[in-house]
């Protein structure tokens, strides 16, 4: 038997991250600090080119440079099944992923690797890339998602067809797939609108800015195991990448993640992990690739740029009537845009009786997209918060009320299928309208300097899927705690912190670890808010067993039926063990201490597979200035309002929205891929892709809203990937407030808001 109560004693506290002193002495190895014996320098060579057939490459000149130990390309992979796998947070053909390690007959963007070469240094590597011939034949790059939907665009994969749920069309497109969700009439309920707003959205493609840069060391035993260290979210994954790429048996692979130096989606998929491999194989030592900067940019997993059109119609009692969206995706070279994503979130926030969506992921002559915190949300959310935003001013209703006449409901039907369930819409929009920021007087500014103030409402459904943690009793009383999920937020101590509370114990007690793939349990990746939440439940189960398996021990001492022993793991007795024969007591330690003469070693395995979850609400309250003679907008205060469920480390979840605010506030405003009419990237580098510093980022003010998703044991919602996707639709409604024009692009840059102006 276990005592519990409501009140928590480790849970809601703020402790240091488990991990914070290796950090910040430096001693946690990171990607790049992965240094074996004998180990060569691995580079790849990248197309100059944003579309061109391969006639030739000829690696005989580079092969022959004294200290190149070999030269690796797409001759090397075996062909891979045309299949396609949910992977992290995306869907992946491994065809594709083939393709995209390195180029077979065609290279579909700048930066596409071609060859990969290892060395005994860097720099004899970098000369024998020059010393690889390749011979192009040039293309016509497409690379705007409107312009490659025409039916007479040049096509990047001559064999791709249309996909739908009509089947698969005749024609070759580089429109990959198209769908569509409908729900009531559409037409009947612009029919009863008073007013309708249209407007037209573009967003440019951005990266995740994380510092590190992707890289991976590939090692090969004697006995054939390969053995990989990188920096990754999700160990398993890049494990079964290697395995399908190379052909290789999974049971002869090992993946071993690194700390991750940043990565918010963009590190689910692999991108030198192969090479490596390949390169270690062929020269019959360990290998290490690590991307520059330029790299990263040029050839990694960005966010989608976007086309979007929303219609919204609404009565003068401001109740909205009907919704029309249109979502055009770039997925990069390869299929698998996150336009799913996007459409789930559009609408999510309201109630909305007849409305049409149409989505379509189209592909372009740049780096195919990967995740990106809340993939697709953060850009459908900005145009539909503009029109819902545009809609309200037409009424002559605030903002915030007016999304509160229209505000989603527990059990309101999603257009894309099923029902909202324990969500909290409605409450969230209510604690921004009693928010002190949002009732503060906002000085309206004169002469050049003109202020506004915006909201936008957010939403992200997060994610469960696959966990395990391995939980072992030490004879000293504490507990060492294994997890296969990479940490890349802190999760380490949040996970570990359920567990302690589960079991009674400080936080001290707890030792938590990540895994590899062969010491610990299958975990799906972190991505998708799933880490706290569901290796979380992983932890609590583990804790259990534990506890169960204590019982049985104590019960060995004393002499008596488990049933006969309960544990108290919450109040001034917690950690101790009770025997209603004889009212003895001893603490956890003191069992512990005897587990050598009870039986041996003791471990809780919790592995689960969490189906449902909770999807998160959240708000953003924006104020800017915006001088009218140079376009350009200062951040004057910002605020993030979220249901996080249960904030299990209240400062972790603090972090997480005013990180994530920080990212959207350089989407609104500062990011963006930049290309010529040829394909290539102009802003390959953090001098040019300009991301905002603490100069640009006030303080940022948060407010958590904690209720709780009802099937998690403390009642946890996935937290990190909601806080990005408001801010740009709340800057834009801000700007609108400031100079009367609204601003149909991301990112709203000094230019693009005179240009909206008219001055230039």
């Amino acid at each position: 038997m276990i005592t519990k109560t409501a009140e928590h004693t480790v849970i809601g506290t703020r402790p240091p991250r488990a991990d914070a002193f290796e950090k910040v002495v430096g001693k946690a190895v990171f990607g790049p600090d992965v240094n074996l014996p004998r180990m060569a320098y691995g580079r790849i060579l990248r197309s100059p080119h944003a579309h061109a057939r391969i006639v030739r490459i000829d690696p005989t000149r580079a092969e022959a440079l004294d200290g190149v130990y070999a030269v690796a390309t797409a001759a090397d992979l075996p062909e891979a099944a045309d299949r396609t796998e949910r992977v992290g947070e995306g869907n992946v053909n491994y065809k594709y992923m083939r393709d995209n390690t390195f180029a077979g007959d065609k290279v579909l963007y700048h930066g596409h690797p071609i060859a990969a070469v290892a060395a005994r240094t860097l720099q004899i590597a970098e000369q024998a890339l020059e010393l690889i011939d390749v011979e192009y034949e040039l293309l016509d790059p497409v690379l705007d998602v409107r312009q490659a939907m025409a039916a007479d665009a040049p096509l990047l994969h001559e064999g791709m067809h249309t996909r739908s749920l009509a089947g698969t069309a005749d024609t070759p497109s580089n429109v990959a797939s198209q769908f569509q969700f409908l729900q009531g009439d559409p037409e009947q309920g612009f029919a009863q609108a008073d007013v309708v707003v249209e407007r037209a959205f573009e967003t440019a493609m951005v990266h995740q800015g994380y510092i590190e840069p992707h890289a991976a060391t590939a090692a090969w035993d004697a006995d054939g195991t390969l053995t990989v260290y990188t920096t990754t979210q999700g160990a398993f994954d890049i494990r079964s990448q290697v395995h399908e790429l190379l052909g290789y048996p999974l049971s002869k692979i090992i993946v071993v993640p690194t700390e991750v130096g940043g990565a918010f989606g963009g590190k689910n998929v692999g991108y030198v992990e192969v090479p490596a491999a390949v390169l270690a194989r062929k020269s019959g030592r360990p290998v290490r690739v690590v991307m520059t900067r330029e790299e990263v940019f040029l050839a990694s997993g960005p966010s989608s740029g976007t086309w979007m059109r929303v219609k919204m119609g609404a009565t003068r009692e401001g109740r909205i009537t009907a919704a029309e969206v249109e979502l055009c995706y770039e997925a990069g070279a390869y299929p698998g845009s996150p336009v799913g994503a996007g459409a789930n979130c559009i609408l999510a926030g309201y109630d909305i009786p007849n409305a049409r969506l149409d989505g379509y992921d189209v592909v372009v002559n740049k780096p195919r997209v990967g995740a990106y915190r809340a993939p697709g949300a953060t850009q459908s959310t900005f145009a539909g918060e503009a029109v819902i935003d545009e809609l309200a001013e037409k009424l002559g209703l605030d903002p915030v009320e007016f999304r509160l006449r229209n505000i989603a409901t527990n059990g309101m039907p999603r257009l894309n299928g099923g029902f909202h369930e324990h969500i909290a819409a409605r409450e969230v929009m209510e604690a921004v309208r009693d928010h002190p920021h949002y009732n503060a007087p906002l000085e309206r500014g004169t002469g050049i300097l003109r202020r506004g103030r915006g909201v936008g409402l957010a939403y992200w459904g997060n994610w469960g899927a696959r966990s395990s943690v391995t939980l072992e009793v030490n004879a000293d009383g504490t507990v060492s705690m294994l997890m296969g999920s990479v940490d890349i937020t802190g999760t380490r101590t949040s996970i570990a912190m359920q567990a302690a509370e589960t079991l009674g114990l400080s936080l001290a007690h707890i030792n938590p670890a990540m895994g590899n793939t062969q010491t610990s349990g299958y975990s799906d990746a972190s991505g998708g808010s799933r880490t706290t939440m569901a290796t979380g439940v992983a932890a609590v189960k583990a804790a259990e067993e534990v506890i169960a398996k204590m019982h049985e021990r104590a019960a060995a001492i004393w002499v008596c039926e488990p049933e006969q022993v309960a544990y108290t793991n919450i109040g001034p007795d917690a950690g101790t063990f009770t025997c209603s024969r004889n009212d003895e007591t001893m603490t956890f330690a003191e069992v512990a201490a005897k587990l050598g003469g009870t039986g041996g070693a003791l471990r809780g395995q919790g592995d689960v597979n969490v189906r449902r979850w909770g999807g998160a609400f959240g708000a953003n309250i924006a104020d800017v200035e915006v001088d009218i003679e140079t376009g350009s907008v200062r951040l004057l205060r910002f605020t993030a309002v979220q249901n996080v469920g249960k904030a299990i480390r209240p400062g972790q979840v603090e972090g997480q929205l005013r990180g994530g605010a920080t990212q959207g506030i350089g989407w609104g405003l500062y990011e963006g891929y930049a290309y010529d009419g040829q394909g290539h990237m102009l802003n390959a580098n953090f001098l040019d892709y300009k991301l905002p510093t603490a100069l640009d980022v006030p303080a940022i003010e948060t407010e958590i809203l904690e209720i709780p998703w009802p099937e998690h044991p403390f009642g946890v919602r996935g937290v990190g990937e909601t806080p990005i996707v408001g801010p740009p639709a709340a800057i834009a409604n801000a700007v609108y407030d400031a100079i009367g024009v609204r601003q149909g692009f991301l990112p709203m840059t000094p230019a693009r808001i005179l240009e909206s102006m008219g001055i230039i």
